[in-house]
């Protein structure tokens, strides 16, 4: 199945997913005590933008842990990545401090979370602590830097919002958002 999985990676970057998703469900029935397979089929499915069924494809994987451990934190990210954009914030945010359970110091996670609960106007100050601490991490990365400026406007401390605003754009000039 890890063979399989490769391959299914590989038809990804060439953009068959549709024949990479045929596989997987091969591969899914073939091994079904199988996590991996379930796995990577949410991440294909939420990269194609198809969240609910990306959600589905989590759950499943999810399921089969028994328990879960620390490793596993990038699938309760991944999954909460796709709740949340399903509109499922209640559950995503459940996820997010799970994953933050089982990886504290992640800063992608610190990142989304910390950035979700600022566009809902909660928790800014742990928002800002937790994003804090992702930057810390990635000071190159445009996107912590832009969320830092972001909940530091939420805040009402513009002058340090422009700053990190100005500099996260100078970090992803290239990115519509963040500009």
């Amino acid at each position: 199945p890890m063979v399989q999985m490769r391959k299914v990676r590989l038809l990804q970057k060439l953009e068959r997913g549709d024949e990479a998703l045929r596989l997987l469900d091969e591969v899914t029935r073939a091994h079904p005590g199988r996590p991996e397979p379930l796995a990577l089929t949410g991440d294909l499915l939420r990269i194609a933008k198809r969240f609910a069924e990306a959600v589905r494809s989590y759950d499943k994987a999810i399921a089969l842990l028994d328990p879960p451990q620390a490793a596993n934190w990038p699938l309760f990210y991944d999954r909460g990545i796709a709740l949340e954009r399903s509109q499922q914030w209640e559950r995503a945010e459940v996820d997010f401090l799970q994953a933050l359970r089982y990886a504290p110091d992640q800063p992608h996670v610190l990142n989304y979370l910390g950035y979700s609960w600022t566009e809902r106007g909660h928790n800014l100050a742990q928002a800002r602590d937790m994003i804090e601490k992702a930057v810390q991490q990635r000071p190159n990365d445009g996107s912590m830097v832009d969320s830092l400026g972001w909940v530091a406007m939420r805040m009402g401390d513009t002058a340090t919002a422009v700053r990190l605003l100005e500099r996260a754009a100078e970090l992803e000039a290239g990115d519509a958002t963040v500009n």
